[in-house]
């Protein structure tokens, strides 16, 4: 609910800025609001995912692809995500949300999100998200079809596949009971 606002106000202002490709970058150029900021009075962790939320849905708004999407009753969701921190971000500070996609598999579309500033990676995220619809996922067969196919040189690097294995949990089909180990 922290950013319902501006993500609303994200997607109307993406509709404004210039076409890409769902395969190309996106760069979207924000500042660091009190909103954002924790105690230190840095960029909260907690909202370094919530941020790049933004900038997936610039890329996804200014390639066409949300409104496809919405129209057929899709939306996007995580499904998992990993971050490296390397500089704070400060309060007033400008940077970037750098995203692309890197590659999809059988089960996710996955993409590398920055946050730049003066030309330094703040931070990196990879994160794999999905798109539902009410009756389930979406294939990627369905996707392809609607977006377009990937550029022939779009691989996703190996060290994905082990991520993502080493870090899934069951689907919802299937019991995952809580149990210390």
């Amino acid at each position: 609910m922290h950013l319902l606002l501006r993500t609303l106000l994200q997607l109307l202002r993406s509709r404004r800025r210039p076409g890409l490709s769902v395969w190309g970058n996106s760069s979207l150029p924000l500042r660091v609001l009190v909103t954002d900021i924790d105690i230190a009075m840095h960029l909260n962790n907690g909202m370094y995912f919530s941020l790049m939320d933004l900038g997936r849905f610039d890329l996804m708004v200014r390639s066409g692809v949300w409104k496809l999407m919405r129209s057929k009753g899709r939306s996007p969701v995580a499904a998992g995500e990993t971050i490296s921190f390397r500089k704070s971000l400060q309060l007033g500070q400008r940077y970037t949300i750098e995203t692309r996609v890197i590659g999809l598999d059988e089960r996710a579309i996955y993409f590398e999100q920055r946050m730049v500033s003066d030309g330094e990676i703040c931070a990196r995220a990879f994160i794999a998200t999905r798109l539902v619809s009410r009756s389930g996922p979406v294939s990627n067969e369905d996707i392809i079809a609607a977006f377009g196919a990937p550029p022939a040189d779009l691989v996703l690097p190996d060290w994905i596949h082990e991520w993502r294995g080493n870090n899934s949990l069951p689907g919802t089909r299937r019991p995952a009971p809580h149990a210390w180990q």
